[in-house]
């Protein structure tokens, strides 16, 4: 397996694996952060995986850019870069069309009913390949090519907090309000700060995420149930009912 390493600044090294969206290479890139989180090398502060690439942030007062790169060789040549198993999320979805923004414009761009894109979506596994542009938002692939639709032409200043969207071959989930192009046929009740006390965020990349159909009173039954603490999380981090 070929690496690059490069600095970024005084403090952040950046290892690049072979630059493009692979299912392989993510796996290796997660395989890598796992045996790093293991090892915990003083000086580490922070480790963000991406599609095909690491970055790390060090305290260049406990370890030097060579000496971060010295021992990651190490580890390299030592481990088995492709232990990682991912954890596994059912996410349900309420595709109702209060929620599905832009069903139809989903529907007129892939040529196929409201029904055939749930269907499609719901019947396959993603993967996580990284965190994005905002706080806990999932960037998980690759959708069925049936499904690859464009960006809207212009961005909604307000997407919904749990809006599920389409982008290219790429599908995401809105963790909070804000601004955003993705074309969003559906909404998750779940709310991806995660269970409290367990993660930040629900998501991290490396996860296996399905989803779920799920009526509107369904939906409405979930949040209730997340407001009053009753929310059984098992169905999340479990295979769903």
């Amino acid at each position: 397996m070929k690496v690059a390493f490069k600095t970024l600044g005084d403090e952040a090294l950046l290892i690049n694996f072979e630059q493009k969206i692979d299912e392989k290479i993510n796996k290796q890139v997660h395989s890598l952060t796992q045996i790093l989180e293991e090892r915990r090398i003083v000086g580490v502060r922070y480790i963000t995986p991406a599609y095909c690439s690491l970055l790390i942030a060090f305290d260049k007062r406990q370890i030097s850019y060579k000496q971060l790169v010295s021992q990651i060789r190490a580890l390299l040549n030592k481990s088995n870069i492709s232990t990682f198993q991912p954890r596994k999320l059912y996410i349900p979805v309420c595709y109702d069309r209060f929620f599905a923004l832009d069903m139809a414009e989903v529907m007129a761009q892939t040529q196929l009913s409201a029904a055939e894109i749930v269907k499609k979506h719901t019947s396959q596994t993603f993967k996580t390949y990284m965190i994005g542009f905002l706080p806990g938002f999932p960037y998980l692939g690759k959708l069925p090519k049936e499904l690859e639709c464009v960006r809207k032409a212009n961005p909604r200043l307000k997407v919904p907090k749990g809006a599920v969207g389409l982008a290219g071959l790429q599908t995401g989930i809105y963790p909070q309000e804000s601004p955003g192009g993705w074309q969003i046929i559906g909404n998750t009740p779940i709310d991806l700060r995660g269970k409290q006390g367990d993660h930040t965020f629900l998501f991290e990349a490396g996860d296996e995420v399905s989803f779920y159909s799920i009526s509107k009173s369904k939906y409405e039954a979930i949040l209730k149930d997340q407001k009053s603490g009753n929310f059984n999380w098992s169905n999340v981090y479990g295979q769903a009912n």
